[in-house]
């Protein structure tokens, strides 16, 4: 299976992912993460796989996270009213998203990629 990257054009992190996957000739698709955002069980699918908290897959410096009082909910809510809450706005989601359909990473620092995407 290819690779799928969850992106927003606008976002400078997704733009610095993006120039470092076509700098290593790494192929994907990618897909709008606001326009087409993943679903529900594919959110969840993408959290069980990436090993991280849920918490871990909130935009937590967005605005729509800040005018829903995320942080709070965040600590409070369980697992499923959280992926409701993530597969309801792209813009809550963080990005970019990579994943080959095993393995998954959440945002962007070049040594992760590295280790996860080059080895």
């Amino acid at each position: 299976m290819g690779l799928t990257f969850y992106w927003y054009p606008k976002c400078g992190t997704c733009r610095n992912a993006k120039k470092w996957l076509d700098a290593n000739e790494i192929a994907y698709n990618e897909v709008h993460i606001v326009e087409s955002p993943p679903s529900r069980s594919e959110l969840e699918d993408l959290y069980h796989k990436s090993g991280l908290e849920l918490k871990k897959f909130f935009n937590t410096s967005g605005q729509k996270y800040r005018e829903l009082g995320m942080k709070d909910k965040v600590k409070t809510a369980s697992e499923s009213e959280l992926l409701d809450i993530l597969a309801s706005d792209g813009m809550l989601i963080k990005r970019p998203i990579l994943t080959d359909g095993q393995k998954v990473t959440v945002g962007f620092k070049e040594e992760d990629y590295v280790k996860a995407w080059l080895s």
